[in-house]
């Protein structure tokens, strides 16, 4: 794979997800520019390369990337407000989101983009009954921050049809590793067993799926440089591992490489509005549109020892 002397604009390249895309782009040869905001606590965490820009702004500033970058083969839209317990439901913020959001597909078609690709989340299809969540599947949104991201999708794809740009809407499931947020499960118990602490979980019987941040960042890399030749497509990807277990199994797993230290405590956590859902991600979508070019490289036990490492 190869992207030299392709110019990509991002937003939300100082998240989690976003900056570790970044540094896949720029070893694959793109020049990017990044929309960061001025104060974002996580510009210290951002790529230092010659062909990698910052653009000073937060989202409703999106126009100045037009500016900096003057034209543009593609746009990855990762930024989105308002993903805090305190904020995940409110109506207000995630309309706020979804307005913002349209403006950088606006920029997109100024930049001449053509492709334009953003971070949707397996929220959007809500509760299946029997936790299998194919990209084809009918959603039914539980919070508004899924409601939100599906809003954004359908209205997306329209436009992206009309003005003949691929769209890419990556649907991440859960995704951790080092720098993940410091509230996650994952981040939690990597932390706090090793300290012998109690740890308060859900009765952890649901089916869940993992995937390594390293291993995220190629899969959408992957999906970039593999785009070429679909001029047009509209896709929804699910941008998910392959290992999907319960989440007991899991949390065992990191227990035992933890030493086994720390307590394990079942069923007293206190679920989020949408209940202890079980996801079944399928993947051959991700994996029919990489072409081969992209496999999963860090098991889970791998990817916790480098954790456990950074603590």
């Amino acid at each position: 794979m190869e992207l030299t002397g392709k110019r990509i604009v991002m937003t939300g390249a100082s998240g989690f997800i976003g900056r570790h895309v970044a540094q896949e782009l720029l070893a694959l040869g793109a020049e990017v520019y990044a929309l960061v905001r001025a104060f974002s606590p996580h510009r210290t965490l951002l790529p230092i390369h010659e062909r990698f820009h910052i653009v000073d702004g937060s989202l409703k500033d999106v126009r100045l990337c037009v500016e900096a970058a003057g034209q543009a083969d593609g746009f990855l839209h990762f930024a989105w407000g308002g993903v805090n317990r305190e904020e995940i439901d409110s109506p207000a913020v995630q309309a706020e989101n979804v307005s913002d959001s349209l403006e950088c597909l606006e920029a997109a078609k100024r930049l001449g983009c053509r492709i334009f690709m953003d971070a949707g989340s397996r929220v959007e299809y809500g509760i299946m009954a029997d936790g299998i969540m194919e990209e084809s599947r009918e959603c039914h949104p539980v919070n508004e921050y899924g409601k939100a991201k599906l809003e954004f999708y359908q209205q997306a794809r329209r436009l992206c049809r009309q003005w003949g740009m691929t769209y890419y809407h990556l649907r991440f499931f859960s995704v951790y590793g080092r720098g993940d947020h410091p509230w996650s499960i994952i981040s939690t118990l990597v932390r706090d067993l090793p300290q012998g602490k109690t740890v308060s979980l859900s009765a952890c019987l649901h089916r869940w799926n993992f995937m390594e941040i390293s291993d995220a960042a190629r899969a959408v890399a992957a999906l970039y440089a593999e785009s070429y030749g679909r001029e047009g497509e509209e896709h929804v990807i699910n941008v998910a591992g392959t290992d999907t277990r319960k989440l007991r199994s899991f949390v065992e797993e990191i227990h035992k490489l933890c030493g086994g230290k720390g307590r394990l405590e079942y069923g007293t956590f206190v679920q989020a509005k949408e209940g202890a859902l079980s996801i079944c991600p399928a993947v051959e979508v991700l994996q029919r549109l990489t072409r081969g070019s992209w496999t999963e490289q860090v098991t889970f036990s791998e990817g916790i020892r480098r954790m456990i490492e950074q603590v």
